[in-house]
């Protein structure tokens, strides 16, 4: 499995933290910080918050993702490669809320 995709399936080489991380495009953080807020119905997530290289690289992570992510949290315990690997996928209320709505993620997980 590629080493961008992230323990819930996502790809981490599409998101736009990593890409504006890589290429230290101030502009796409500020676009970036806008959108998470409103997704998320908060202010808290500013421009400089907005670095990640990845979920599962060494580097530097967003800090929902380096800390608060329940699935990073849960397959990095169990020692698991992505939730891929887990016998409860399909059950998972967890990683549900992603594979349920992302097409991407799932098959990546499953693939």
């Amino acid at each position: 499995m590629k080493k961008l995709i992230a323990y819930c399936g996502l790809d981490c080489e599409k998101c736009d933290a990593r890409i504006a991380t890589i290429k230290n495009d101030d502009n796409l953080r500020k676009e970036t910080a806008r959108k998470w807020c409103e997704m998320n119905h908060t202010d808290q997530i500013t421009p400089e918050t907005i670095n990640c290289m990845g979920c599962r690289t060494d580097g530097i992570k967003f800090a929902y993702c380096a800390s608060m992510c329940p699935i990073r949290k849960c397959a990095m315990a169990k020692g698991y490669q992505t939730c891929g690997d887990c016998n409860e996928l399909d059950k998972c209320e967890k990683v549900a809320p992603i594979i349920s709505t992302c097409e991407e993620a799932k098959k990546n997980l499953k693939g």
